[in-house]
């Protein structure tokens, strides 16, 4: 991963790509264990990318892999998500149209749940990269977690940028007659291992040398 960009194209390097991530989108459609493997099935994208190896995962239950990134996403969600919940309970109304009668949320809750979005897109480089590594646990070193994520605040924002993007190419899937969601959530977990990837190598990379500072002009003669 030279670039960020670079994201975008990671699965299309791997000449089997419609098959792995046609298999693992199918497996999609099996409640909760399909979203644990398709994590797992992220995690080990992530693996090979960061590792330099063009080459998407074999589709598969993935669960051990899966199962502690699906965990701690899942609780960042529903903690981020807490004043959502709060701000539609207080400011729903009811809607009557064509004679049907339906109720809406906040709006404050709407704007509260596109920030808690966005935080956690800024967020996900970093998960993903402390959950590989540490487990469970990482997931939950706030300190570690937020020293890390703000080493350069740019690259979190870059990476949580493309992450937001990926997650809105991963629902264009339902434009296909819903089914296609299946394949472009996967496709979306592809981009989110590779902003990863190259988000791990652009926190390692040493600090640019502060420029050195121009000599003082020299002192007149007397």
């Amino acid at each position: 991963m030279n670039s960020v960009g670079d994201a975008f194209g990671f699965a299309f390097r791997d000449p089997a790509w419609v098959g792995k991530i046609a298999v693992q989108g199918l497996i999609l459609l099996i409640p909760i264990v399909g979203w644990i493997a398709a994590v797992g099935w992220l995690l080990l994208a992530f693996e090979n990318a960061r590792s330099g190896r063009n080459e998407l995962p074999a589709a598969g239950f993935h669960l051990s892999r899966g199962i502690w990134l699906f965990l701690v996403y899942l609780i960042y969600l529903l903690v981020l998500n807490i004043p959502t919940f709060v701000l539609n309970s207080i400011g729903s109304h009811s809607v009557t149209s064509n004679g049907f009668t339906y109720t809406t949320g906040s709006p404050l809750g709407s704007l509260w749940q596109l920030l808690a979005s966005l935080f956690l897109d800024f967020l996900t480089p970093t998960l993903v990269i402390m959950v590989y590594h540490h487990g469970f646990g990482g997931g939950f070193d706030l300190g570690n977690i937020w020293s890390y994520a703000t080493k350069n605040v740019t690259n979190s924002v870059i990476g949580g940028l493309v992450i937001f993007v990926g997650g809105i190419i991963g629902g264009l899937g339902f434009i296909a007659c819903c089914i296609g969601v299946l394949f472009t959530i996967i496709y979306s977990a592809s981009i989110t291992a590779g902003v990863a990837a190259w988000f791990e190598r652009q926190q390692a990379a040493p600090a640019e040398p502060a420029a050195p500072m121009a000599p003082p002009p020299p002192t007149p003669a007397a």
